[in-house]
């Protein structure tokens, strides 16, 4: 997966969580579910950042000098 996506997912995650807290100020129907949407959307690409830092290569030639 390229980086780009993975920013598009923290992008998207966000903005669901955004029109979740509005839903939820407004007391609107789906708020808890698009606050966990987004939530669990920033979660997996949290995730996957990390995968792509640590299988690196630069990341492991600078954990070995």
């Amino acid at each position: 997966m390229k980086v780009k996506h993975i920013i598009a997912l923290f992008v998207l995650g966000f903005l669901f969580t955004l029109i979740g807290a509005l839903f939820k100020i407004m007391h609107w129907q789906f708020a808890p579910e698009l606050l966990i949407a987004g939530t669990v959307i920033k979660v997996v690409a949290g995730v996957l950042a990390i995968w792509k830092v640590l299988s690196s290569k630069r990341f492991k030639e600078f954990l070995n000098m």
